[in-house]
């Protein structure tokens, strides 16, 4: 089953599939998300706002984020805690 991690406004990515997430401020990420643009494989899911984290998703898609790196962490910390925690009721 799928687990989908809320990562602002709304939007929902699939957990299993992030390899990553990258602050936007360095150069090289800034030259992945040109490219990701221009190939067509870039995902904003930013809402009009300020990128402030880029998910590196599996098949070598980017996915743009208005929520900060840290929020991002902690979401999929969460999320993963609430997982294990289900795992372990269900065994009992």
């Amino acid at each position: 089953m799928a687990r989908l991690v809320n990562i602002g406004f709304g939007n929902l990515v699939n957990a299993d599939k992030v390899l990553a997430v990258v602050s936007p401020d360095a150069a090289p990420i800034k030259r992945m998300v040109s490219k990701a643009k221009e190939e067509g494989t870039l995902i904003d899911a930013t809402q009009g706002r300020r990128t402030k984290a880029v998910l590196v998703l599996e098949e070598g898609r980017l996915l743009l984020s208005a929520l900060q790196t840290d929020t991002l962490f902690r979401r999929f910390q969460s999320d993963i805690q609430s997982m294990e925690e289900r795992d372990e009721s269900e065994d009992a």
